[in-house]
């Protein structure tokens, strides 16, 4: 894949440019790639697998992250990859019931200014990377980093080799190396559910008549499964021959989970779908590669992103881990590289590093962790066990459904009501706006309270005063 650098928006660059090691090359520090390479700082990034392609599964793009890769100057790309989804379909685990539909509203999607896409996450992966390398990122794959030292932002490889950068952005996942240097306690993850990840290519699932539906020609929507203590989601994804169609299926913990890239046996899988209805007993039973079993992990909230060295910083899950199969996986990864690179392009001295680092921290931390609690509540909301909780849910749908309405369009319930409100307020939330908006409200009247005329790019004596307002004294 070429990729034109022309077509770039030209973003603000930092007067400052300074060296960032990224230890791990999934979404989150390959997005950290691109954007601080966009506003002129030097990245080098260190990852453990040999190729993109070991990193399997399928991956959502809300629109909150492809307006993002859009504004990049990246849209033209990610729809070579991936497909427009036209919405979902809610439908019973046990007996294929579907429960109703919902077709996202295309003027809430132009407000968001993205897109709801499908691809395959190691085709995301690929595209990310051959992004952050056109624009002067180094990217060194099958590496193992086992030793960060913060104090002295050095970096230890499994070879013996030594890296040393000005800030290091650990981006290795929840049991990743940087987040064990700043974890407290000892306080274990709960740990309910497991998922299996499968990819079964199109070409096979078409076969059988009662599948081909799910590949509805322009009719590209995820399917989502609600049963007893299991769910599934599948959408269809990739183009050409890399068509396929991808699932996510949760049941209670099976002692098989491991990570990526290891894989499980197919036995697990069928094992969950044992009492679902046909669609999805097949599903299981086809696809041609063996599973991944991802643990469903309830983890600690991480007090402290940053280190006290103010020279580390977690990123992605390292930060704030987000249940396997989350819709929003993808999306708060790379919305975090889109923000601290936004943030670094105001890097004018080497002072400024730590309190960058935790503007960061302060303007990411509260958003993701209310993402993340979200997405938990849907999982156990899909899983809910047979009870009047799981009845109410399913008739409220039912009634939609019968009455030709949107099943998440707000039927004048007001929880319901929030419900929907939260989501598009998820979709519509823009990553570099909250860093713009912290720069002119902290970041200026931070600077010149130091003494820094920020409009020259040079520091100069300022009458600096006691109080808010006298800060921005001439």
């Amino acid at each position: 894949m070429t990729f034109d650098l022309n077509i770039l928006p030209a973003p603000k660059r930092a007067a400052l440019s300074i060296h960032f090691v990224v230890v791990g090359g999934g979404i989150a520090g390959l997005s950290c790639a691109i954007a601080l390479s966009r506003v002129g700082h030097r990245v080098t990034v260190l990852e453990r697998l040999k190729s993109h392609e070991e990193a399997t599964g399928g991956c959502r793009m809300p629109p909150n992250l492809s307006k993002v890769l859009y504004h990049w100057g990246m849209e033209k790309d990610v729809l070579k990859v991936g497909l427009k989804s036209v919405g979902i379909e809610l439908i019973l685990f046990e007996t294929g019931e579907t429960l109703g539909q919902h077709i996202w509203d295309e003027e809430v999607l132009r407000e968001t200014r993205g897109e709801f896409i499908f691809s395959h996450h190691s085709d995301l992966l690929q595209l990310l990377h051959e992004t952050a390398v056109s624009l002067g990122a180094k990217i060194r794959m099958g590496v193992t980093v086992t030793g960060i030292d913060p104090e002295t932002r050095r970096v230890k490889l499994s070879s013996g080799e030594i890296l040393t950068g000005d800030v290091i952005v650990g981006a290795d996942g929840a049991t990743g190396v940087s987040r064990r240097l700043l974890e407290m306690d000892d306080e274990e993850p709960v740990h309910r559910f497991n998922c299996y990840s499968t990819v079964t290519p199109k070409s096979i699932a078409v076969q059988d008549p009662e599948l081909a539906p799910l590949f509805e020609p322009g009719v590209n929507r995820m399917f989502s499964w609600f049963g007893n203590n299991h769910a599934v989601l599948a959408f269809p994804m990739g183009v050409g021959e890399r068509e396929a169609i991808a699932m996510y299926t949760y049941g209670p913990k099976d002692g098989n989970e491991g990570g990526w890239p290891d894989l499980a046996d197919v036995s697990g899988l069928k094992k969950y779908c044992s009492t679902a209805e046909s669609r999805l007993q097949k599903l299981a039973a086809i696809s041609p590669n063996p599973p991944a079993c991802l643990p469903v992990m309830s983890f600690p909230e991480l007090e402290d992103w940053v280190h006290d060295s103010g020279r580390l910083i977690v990123v992605g899950d390292a930060a704030h881990p987000i249940p396997a199969g989350a819709i929003q996986d993808a999306a708060m990864a790379l919305e975090d590289g889109a923000v601290l690179a936004k943030l670094f392009s105001h890097l004018r001295t080497e002072d400024q590093i730590e309190t960058l680092l935790y503007a960061f921290q302060d303007l990411r931390q509260p958003h993701c962790q209310k993402v993340s609690s979200k997405e938990l509540h849907d999982i156990n909301f899909m899983c809910m066990p047979p009870g009047e909780m799981q009845e109410g849910r399913d008739n409220v749908m039912r009634g939609k459904r019968d009455a030709g309405l949107n099943v998440l369009d707000a039927s004048g319930d007001q929880e319901e009501q929030a419900e929907w409100a939260e989501i598009k307020d998820v979709f519509g939330y823009d990553a570099e706006d909250d860093a713009d908006n912290w720069w002119m409200e902290w970041g200026l009247l931070r600077e010149r309270a130091r003494g820094t005329d920020v409009a020259g790019g040079h520091v100069q004596p300022v009458a600096v005063m006691q109080g808010v307002s006298q800060a921005y004294a001439p």
